[in-house]
């Protein structure tokens, strides 16, 4: 083969890449924007039950900043009358005890009587939150929920509880440092974005008929 035919093959295989490259660029830098646009977004509609996905537990049991504004949020929803019964979906991670344990804490601590709130404690994951969650959702009647979690996760997770039948809405606890700080948002945003292409069956999921 001649050097110019080399030259040229080369050129269009360089020309293939970028084109590649660009094209994935495009996707998740679109699909992030739509994963922090929706999760911005207040959704919250009166549901059967509130359920708040968990977050790190600092040593000590101490939650950290992530749990602590979900779970706020949580209790001004229920407050709300938006649900009168919330569960909190997370296992035990670095630190004891379960992010559950304490979520339901906090939650009883800002007025939420104990009889209302409920425990997930085997999840280590949002598809387990999803799957385990819903398992204590279907024992307790529920259908329709709405999720709270930070803004870049909501997403995600409502396509998790949509794969379990569940009919979703979600409510960003905003005030998370993820959030209020630029570029932990942008992080997180593009972070999910991969996540949800790597999954296209959980980026497509639909809401259950009914």
């Amino acid at each position: 083969m001649r050097p110019s035919s080399l030259r040229a093959g080369s050129g269009a295989l360089r020309r293939l890449l970028l084109a590649l490259v660009g094209g994935v660029t495009c996707g998740v830098f679109g699909l992030a924007w739509r994963v922090d646009r929706f999760g911005q977004q207040e959704g919250a509609v009166p549901a059967d039950v509130l359920v708040v996905l968990g977050a790190r537990v600092l040593p000590g049991g101490v939650p950290s900043g992530a749990l602590l504004a979900r779970v706020e949020k949580a209790v001004a929803l229920y407050h709300q009358g938006v649900a009168s019964r919330l569960l909190f979906s997370g296992g035990v991670g670095v630190n004891p005890p379960s992010e559950a344990q304490v979520m339901r804490a906090l939650a009883v601590r800002w007025g939420v009587p104990a009889e209302a709130c409920f425990l997930e404690e085997q999840s280590h994951s949002t598809a387990q939150n999803a799957r385990f969650s819903t398992a204590v959702l279907r024992d307790l009647g529920a259908e329709r929920v709405v999720v709270v979690s930070d803004p870049y996760h909501l997403l995600r997770a409502r396509q998790y509880f949509r794969l379990e039948g569940l009919e979703v809405a979600t409510s960003p606890a905003l005030l998370t440092e993820r959030n209020l700080n630029a570029v932990d948002r942008f992080y997180w945003t593009v972070r999910e974005a991969f996540a949800l292409l790597l999954h296209p069956r959980v980026l497509l999921a639909r809401s259950p008929s009914r």
